[in-house]
């Protein structure tokens, strides 16, 4: 049975509203999920980023995602906030479409949520693996081909 998912999806900024039809984002996150969950994704400008990362990770620059899991039993429970500037900027750098970027950041957010982690070299290369995993399924190309 595939896990449930409660998406609250929230636009404060809106540049790339239609990239990210409410049924996409559903699709990516599930194709993430391993339980069910209530997920709240919100798409910020690069001030309110910025100062996200500022104040919660000590890091003051706007990142592409930030990941505050709350819960992950038995329900997870997590906000993903997602910089679209960074996601424009960053899919332009890397030769992506928008709608892969933010797919990829998605995945990779619902991942950390529920405990997936890359600080060390082999989380990464596992975390890395999964969402190669995942992001193929979905019919996007590699995230970190080069």
């Amino acid at each position: 049975m595939k896990p449930e998912l409660s998406l609250s999806l929230q636009f404060a900024d809106k540049r790339h509203r239609e990239v990210l039809p409410r049924h996409k984002v559903i699709r990516w996150i599930k194709a993430a999920l391993e339980t069910d969950a209530e997920i709240a994704v919100r798409l910020v400008d690069a001030e309110e980023g910025q100062a996200l990362n500022r104040d919660f990770r000590q890091k003051d620059y706007a990142t592409n995602v930030l990941t505050f899991d709350y819960a992950q039993e038995p329900v997870v429970m997590a906000d993903l906030v997602i910089c679209s500037p960074v996601i424009e900027k960053e899919a332009q750098e890397q030769n992506k479409t928008l709608e892969a970027h933010y797919a990829h950041m998605l995945v990779h957010g619902t991942l950390h949520a529920q405990g997936w982690d890359h600080i060390e070299e082999d989380e990464a290369q596992a975390m890395e693996a999964r969402e190669r995993e995942i992001l193929t399924a979905l019919g996007f190309a590699d995230p970190y081909a080069s």
